[in-house]
């Protein structure tokens, strides 16, 4: 099936499109079948010969649309086998295998639309052979037949002459157009919409005549249009070059950009009725002026005063339908809507099928010739039989991922279930048949058929199609499947390029094309790298150095009958993407090359092809190739194309290729190596932009001949221009999860691939591909988006030279679903029977569409004695009460009712039929059942319940109403009133409900005879408070008008607010006024009152129930109106009254601020009764925003004294306040702001921010400190005591902007008067502390606070005396006072008990302890306001060995005391001259007298006559020497002992002798 003519999955498709294979065959061309949709075209009846190919039931042709031919040849299956493409237009010849022609009056190479072919599409630029190009059919979408349900007309109407001939489809929707979602492209056919016009206009062809044709008048037929085709040919050009004038006449034309084409936004639907029904064709339009629309009736206008009540037409704010009453058979047909405005024209199509019933059709009808095409068929089981074919647990739309595998699969109920006869099982891509492979793996079981893609690509991305076939039936069902690219390995790095083609094979190179990804991983694409790998091995080799960025690219250097297989990888700035899927094998082989396959191949494995030439004849020389032309020229390659020449000998020829610079004759051989094979040769290695001339030489064993003709100049560079971007972007609701893209194609496009289509989260700025294989056409479904959010969309065109740029942004469009027709109503009931009429009441669909219903229909039928009769219609127009009287009924008939609802999508299905309902007359006292009963106001513990009055009143009026209720699945015997008196209105509040419970109400009249029926049950209604519920608001403006006010964020576009009283609907009520606008809708009372006083309710249609309401009654009046009152004559509101402050530079500031000032606002200033104004001594200030109203003066003078007053009017609201300065008071303020000012410009230069302070450190020192501020490397300080400088050791930095001093151990000494100054050359700043009387007292308090914390705990310590207790401080002062405490009693020092302080330790002495003194001691440090305390327990064991180590100590002080010792005396060295006397004496002591004796030399020395010892008095010690010798000398030991001990004392005495001596006397022993 050609690509043009994809049927969309789901929709009827014409029966002239499925003609049986042998009918085709018989015929030998477009042949058409009686009761087909094609129209037959003789020489006679149709005035164009063969020109612009156009039937007058095809569909119109407009530039942005595909070119359809309602009339259209049947397709020919017989000649897609036998691989023939059939001609597309009627009795047009058959297309010869080299041709590329196609009708409708378009060129064979459209350069705004691609070659339309039934067969195949051809491929633009030659890059393919003819044979190549022809695609075997049997892959495409079988044309086998859904039903074969073909109108039956009768042999006598069968040679009468018809106006026109009766189309039949089947009841689903069709494109006519001959577009769908999956279609490749769309084509522009102008030239056929040219042809359609001028035929319009002259009236040719529009009566066509159905005669029989033989065979033979068929091929004369055929004959003659050959013979005209010259002519066809010019009439085909000259209305080109019309169409192009008239193009570039309208480009010139200034265009108004508000002017935009009409558009069909819904579009009609195809229906399929039975006799005697209604039908209704609606659509809606939009376009700029508004468009007028015209309805056809196969292409003829439907004349509505040609058959009154036939048909009609209405036309309403852009919604436009077409009913047709009492449809006949004769209805059955092509209706057509055309939309034109000043901007251009556009229709669109629809089918009516009316079908009759079995057993009303005449036996006659039947004839053998159309048995095939009855709707009733004869197949293998026998006369009329059918199956029904449908699908369940069915596949939705797909997401996946490449390299990731996906199964798709259905559920198939065949029935009846024929055993011996199987399906058919086809699965379909985009249209294409899908044959297995190491990719698609397809399986049926029996019940269920499935695919699976093993691992998916982006070129599996599509639209899947399974069909289903029983015979002459079929079902169908398709879902998209959408393959995402796999994560990069490099990140950042583009997207895996796609649909890696050879284009062109041959002996000496190959084309390879590929398509472009959609992700670029955010930075352009650079180019791309081509890699082939050759069949049986594992090896890539990269066939270019340099990226290239056309999408086509040929390989050279390949291996003459060896397979290759090739893929490519993008390339940006990040990296390498991924690689593509591989191609298919492809040989390097020449078609036309006259060598033949030897064998098979030497190495099966590696796909090589032997390749031999045949044994040489004699030699002649070629002559030159001919038809040299460039076919394909880019800035890297131009590849040339030739036809061998006609004298070249038996054997095989080459090519040599030569070039030359344009304008010159310097040929150069371009392979002077290899010659060229193949009739095909891409020269590399060109000059971009450089303009060249090609020729070719042919050569064998003879010779090289002649060259032939030169080619005219070719540029390099590239000849395909990247697109523009494609234009007019529209989205439109699909589903819920879905949108539809469409747009425009870009102009001037040439070879469209397809197109990319991104989507945004509006606000998001974050960009998503919908599709990531190109599609064709311009439209699109894009799925997988988030329900209630805002999309936008862009488009970019791609083609081989690359992507254009985005289109502009589309609109933002929320996804939510579709306006659908509504669902079927239910419930139905009978208000009232009387003898002749009856009224119905039912229940509102549950799914009105997303749209409000705009009417119902019913229909009813006779039921005797239980078998039911034929449905009629009760209603003609729509009714939009949900209670109706149906007239003329039978009495006592039993009847069967159904409604259905309708909306602006159409009528929805009907109902199930009613239970049977008796027309009798009621003649019961009581009333009938109320009806229309609904529930509002739905609350977590209350809602309202609303019904209407019963149709039948009974024997006497209503008197009120009863209202049930129960919890739904309670019994029916738990139904309880809610009130215990009737009801005089026809509403009611209900509370108490329980949150989370299911509800169920009905309601019962009464009147004097007793209660009623009761009414239906309503349907179950959860008690809940909704989330994001909203209630009514009651509101009173600046103008005191009272309004109450209703907010929706859930409407629909058809959502509109209701608005009652007391639950009546308000109709034009002169004291309320409703102005809605958007979401909001206010209703306001001009003037309020008594007579307003009720509850007054809201609700939104089309919506989940949003409604609520507010109650005025007298008290909740009274408050309004008093607001009202305050509203309209209004003060300006204050937060604070006039107030003044000095600002830091000794400014004054008077300001107040009003809660809130509109932008009308103004201030007046006051001053002393005269107003003053803005200058140079007041500058004053409104802030509307924040409602602050200031004014600012530089200084308070004395002339400055009296009152100021500020009066403010915003609107009407006004307001003053006044502050009086005067005595006292402005003279503190002026003082204050003096004061401010010099202070503000002490802090210009270096100044102190905290002024000089002290501090006690942890330490117990002293610091002081101030923190100073806009200070420099050029600032000094200099601090003061007593204003004598302090010499400061280091100075300071001031990194920290904290200047200190530190003292340590702070006493009386250190107090004084400090100072500490700041200065520069910017001035200076002083700061005193005075340390004297209270202050010094306070810091000493705090130095013996930090002292006192700083003690240590008691330590015990024992001495000769006593026992010690003390602790340590930091350091001890005078003002520190110290008291102890024995067992809570304070000491009384003693003799015995005395304290004391030593360096940092803090004592008690306890001298000559006793008993008495165990206990706890407890040693108190005052500090001026605290007490510290310190406590030890002397006690027990501490106090024993305390006193233990006392008595030691003591006994250790006497001995020591006591014991002998030398006190003193004796040197330690004498030095004497010999001859001399010696006296030495000292002074021993001991208790008792200690024993003296002497040592010389450590031995015992005894007084002599030489030398004396003495000993006198028990103390006096004396050593004399007369006359002392060298030989005295020595060391001298005083001994002294006694009990207690001994100690010694040495004296050296050293002799020496004089140097006189000494030399007389070495002389005399001389």
């Amino acid at each position: 099936m050609p690509k043009d003519l994809q049927l969309t999955p789901g929709a009827p498709q014409p029966i002239a499109t499925r003609l049986q294979a042998s009918a085709s065959t018989a015929q030998g061309s477009a042949a058409y079948a009686r009761g087909s949709s094609a129209y037959r075209r003789s020489s006679a009846g149709f005035s164009l010969d063969s020109s612009a190919a156009y039937s007058h039931g095809s569909s119109a042709y407009d530039l942005e649309s595909a070119a359809y031919s309602y009339g259209s040849a049947a397709y020919d299956r017989s000649a897609a086998h036998s691989k023939r493409s059939a001609a597309y237009s009627l009795d047009s010849e058959a297309l010869s295998t080299s041709s590329a022609a196609y009708s409708h009056a378009s060129e064979s190479i459209n350069k705004l639309a691609a070659a339309y072919r039934l067969g195949s599409e051809a491929y633009s630029l030659g890059l393919k052979n003819s044979n190549l190009m022809i695609e075997d059919q049997s892959y495409k979408m079988s044309p086998k037949a859904k039903r074969a349900k073909q109108s039956l007309i009768s042999e006598d109407k069968e040679n009468e002459a018809l106006d026109y001939s009766v189309p039949i489809f089947t009841g689903r929707e069709v494109n006519l157009s001959g577009i769908t979602d999956t279609e490749e492209e769309r084509i522009k056919e102008s030239a056929a919409y040219v042809a359609k016009r001028n035929l319009f206009a002259t009236g040719e062809g529009v009566s066509v005549k159905k005669v029989a044709k033989t065979t033979s008048e068929e091929e004369h037929h055929e004959k003659k249009s050959r013979k005209v085709a010259i002519r066809e040919s010019a009439e085909r050009v000259a209305m080109k070059k019309t169409l192009e004038e008239t193009q570039a006449f309208h480009k010139k034309l200034n265009q108004d950009k508000l002017l935009h084409a009409p558009e069909f936004i819904i579009e009609p639907r195809s229906h399929t009725i039975w006799e005697k029904e209604n039908v209704r064709f609606n659509c809606s339009v939009a376009g700029w002026p508004e468009p007028r629309v015209t309805w056809y009736k196969n292409n003829v206008p439907i004349d509505v005063q040609a058959h009154p009540g036939k048909y009609i037409i209405q036309s309403r704010y852009g919604l436009h339908s077409l009913e047709i009453t009492e449809c006949e058979f004769d209805d059955t047909a092509q209706y057509h809507a055309s939309a034109m405005n000043v901007k251009g024209e556009v229709s669109v199509y629809a089918s009516l099928v009316v079908k009759r019933y079995k057993g009303e059709i005449d036996a006659s009808l039947l004839h053998a010739r159309n048995l095939s095409l009855s709707p009733f068929a004869v197949t293998p089981h026998g006369y009329a039989s059918r199956f029904e074919i449908s699908f369940v647990d069915k596949f939705d739309v797909a997401f996946g991922r490449e390299g990731e595998t996906m199964s798709l699969g259905c559920t198939v109920v065949i029935n009846p279930d024929i055993k011996r006869f199987k399906p058919d099982i086809e699965w379909y891509r985009n249209g294409v048949l899908i044959t297995p492979s190491k990719w698609v793996q397809m399986q049926w079981s029996g019940e269920r058929a499935s695919l699976t893609l093993t691992h998916a690509n982006k070129e599996d991305e599509g639209l899947y199609t399974l069909r289903v076939a029983m015979g002459e039936y079929y079902e169908e069902y398709s879902g998209y499947v959408f393959v995402r690219d796999a994560d990069a390995e490099i990140p950042g790095a583009p997207g895996a390029p796609l649909d890696v083609q050879c284009l062109d094979a041959n002996k000496d190179y190959v084309i390879v094309s590929w398509k472009q990804p959609a992700v670029d991983g955010g930075n352009p694409i650079l180019g791309y790298f081509i890699d082939r790998c050759e069949v049986g091995t594992s090896h890539w080799t990269q066939c270019n150095e340099n990226p290239v960025k056309f999408a086509r690219f040929p390989v050279t250097g390949l291996i003459e009958g060896r397979s290759y297989i090739f893929r490519v990888r993008a390339v940006n700035k990040a990296g390498v993407s991924l690689p593509s899927r591989v191609s298919e094998p492809v040989a390097a082989l020449d078609p036309a090359d006259r060598a033949r396959l030897r064998s098979h191949p030497s190495a099966p494995w590696t796909g090589q092809i032997i390749v031999t030439e045949e044994e040489p004849a004699e030699g002649v020389v070629p002559g030159p190739p001919t038809d040299l032309q460039v076919i394909e020229a880019t800035k890297n390659y131009v590849v040339l194309s030739w036809k061998p020449p006609g004298q070249r000998g038996h054997e095989g020829i080459m090519y040599f290729v030569e070039k030359c610079v344009a304008g010159t004759e310097e040929w150069q051989r371009v392979n002077t190596e290899i010659p060229v094979k193949s009739p095909r040769f891409a020269v590399f290695d060109l000059s971009e932009g450089k303009s060249y001339c090609f020729r070719v030489r042919c050569c064998n064993s003879a010779g090289i001949g002649e060259p032939s003709e030169a080619t005219g100049a070719t540029v390099v560079d590239d000849k395909l221009d990247i697109p523009k971007a494609p234009g007019h972007i529209m989205p439109t609701r699909n589903t819920d999860t879905s949108v539809v893209v469409t747009w425009t194609e870009p102009p001037d496009a040439k070879e469209l691939v397809g197109y990319y289509i991104e989507s945004s989260v509006e606000g998001s700025g974050r960009w998503e591909p919908c599709n990531n294989n190109p599609v064709k056409g311009t439209r699109f479904i894009c799925h997988g988006l988030s329900n209630g959010e805002k999309y936008i969309f862009r488009v970019r065109a791609v083609n081989a030279a690359g992507l254009s740029e985005f289109s502009q942004e589309s609109e933002p469009i929320e996804v939510k679903a579709a306006i659908a027709a509504p669902s079927p109503p239910y419930d139905i009931v009978v208000l009232e029977s009387v003898r002749d009429s009856m009224v119905l009441g039912w229940k509102q669909p549950e799914a009105i569409g997303g749209t409000e219903i705009t009417g119902y229909y019913v229909n009813y039928r006779e039921v005797i004695d239980g078998v039911p009769g034929k449905w009629k219609e009760a209603n003609i127009k729509a009714v939009t009460e949900r209670a109706y009287r149906i007239q003329n009924l039978k009495e006592n008939m039993v009847y069967q009712f159904q409604v259905a609802a309708a909306n602006l999508a159409g009528v929805g299905a009907p109902s199930k039929p009613s239970k049977p309902f008796k027309c009798e007359e009621w003649t019961i006292a009581v009333p009938g059942p109320p009806h229309d009963v609904k529930c509002t106001e739905v609350r977590k513990d209350s809602l309202v319940l609303l019904w209407k009055e019963p149709i039948y009143s009974g024997r006497s009026p209503i008197v009120g109403y009863y209202v049930d209720m129960k919890e739904t699945e309670a019994k029916e015997e738990h139904w309880r009133s809610v009130n215990e008196k009737p009801l005089q209105k026809k509403f009611l509040k209900i509370g108490g409900l329980t949150q989370g419970v299911s509800y169920v109400f009905r309601v019962r009249a009464t009147n004097q005879a007793g209660v009623g029926k009761p009414s239906d049950v309503t349907d179950a209604v959860l008690a809940e408070t909704r989330p994001g519920t909203k209630e009514v608001v009651v509101d009173v403006d600046d103008n005191g008008v009272i309004s109450l006010n209703f907010e929706c964020d859930q409407m629909s576009p058809d959502s509109k607010f209701i608005w009652s009283k007391n639950y009546e609907p308000i109709q034009d009520d002169p004291r309320l006024n409703i102005d809605t606008k958007g979401g909001k809708s206010k209703l306001s009372f001009k003037d309020l009152g008594e007579d307003d006083l009720a509850i007054y309710s809201c609700i939104v249609t089309d919506t989940d129930g949003v409604s609520s309401s507010y109650t005025i009654d007298e008290e909740e009046m009274k408050r309004l109106l008093a607001l009202s009152h305050e509203r309209q004559f209004p003060t300006v509101p204050l937060i604070s009254e006039l107030a003044v402050e000095i600002l830091e530079k000794g400014e004054v500031r008077f300001w107040l601020q009003a809660e809130k000032l509109s932008g009308n606002a103004k201030a007046n200033f006051v001053f002393n009764d005269k107003e003053i104004f803005d200058g140079e001594k007041y500058k004053m200030k409104v802030d509307k925003n924040t409602g602050l109203v200031e004014m600012i003066m530089d200084k308070l003078e004395e002339k400055d004294e009296g009152t100021y007053t500020f009066q403010l009017q915003d609107g009407k609201a006004t307001n003053q306040s006044s502050l009086v300065l005067i005595g006292d008071v402005f003279k503190k303020l002026r003082d204050e702001a003096d004061f401010q000012r010099k202070e503000w410009h002490r802090k210009q230069g270096p100044h102190f921010v905290d002024k000089l302070g002290w501090e006690v450190t942890d330490e117990c020192n002293v610091l002081l400190k101030c923190k100073v501020a806009n200070i420099k490397k050029e600032t000094h300080i200099v601090w003061y005591k007593d204003d004598r400088e302090i010499m400061v050791d280091e100075e300071h930095d001031f990194k920290d902007g904290v200047c200190t001093l530190l003292i340590s151990e702070f006493s009386k000494k250190d107090a004084g008067t400090y100072e500490v100054i700041l200065k520069d050359d910017r001035g200076k700043d002083t700061s005193e502390l005075k340390l004297k009387d209270t202050a010094f007292a306070d810091l000493m308090n705090e130095v013996c606070r930090k002292i006192a914390l700083s003690a240590t705990d008691l330590k015990i310590q024992s001495t000769a005396e006593g026992i010690r207790l003390y602790s340590y401080v930091t350091y001890y002062v005078e003002d520190l006072r110290v008291g102890w405490v024995h067992n809570d009693t304070q000491i009384k020092f003693t003799d015995r008990m005395r304290t004391g302080v030593t360096g940092e330790q803090i004592w008690l002495q306890i001298n000559e302890p006793t008993p008495q003194d165990k206990g706890r001691y407890t040693m108190e440090l005052f500090d001026g306001s605290t007490t510290h305390k310190k406590a030890v327990d002397l006690s027990g064991q501490a106090f024993d060995e305390a006193f233990a180590e006392f008595q030691r100590l003591k006994q250790a002080a006497i001995a020591e005391k006591n014991r002998a010792r030398v006190l003193g005396g004796l040197p330690d060295v004498v030095t004497i001259q010999e001859g001399k006397a010696l006296n030495l004496s000292c002074t021993v002591w001991g208790d008792p007298t200690p024993e003296v004796s002497w040592l010389k030399n450590e031995k015992s020395f005894v007084s002599d006559a030489n030398c004396i010892l003495k000993f006198e008095s028990g103390k006096n010690v004396s050593f004399s020497i007369s006359t002392v010798s060298t030989q005295d000398s020595g060391k001298y030991s005083i001994v002294v002992k006694n009990k207690y001990g001994t100690e010694t004392s040495d004296v050296t005495v050293s002799v020496y002798i004089p140097e006189e001596e000494r030399e007389s006397e070495q002389e005399k022993k001389q």
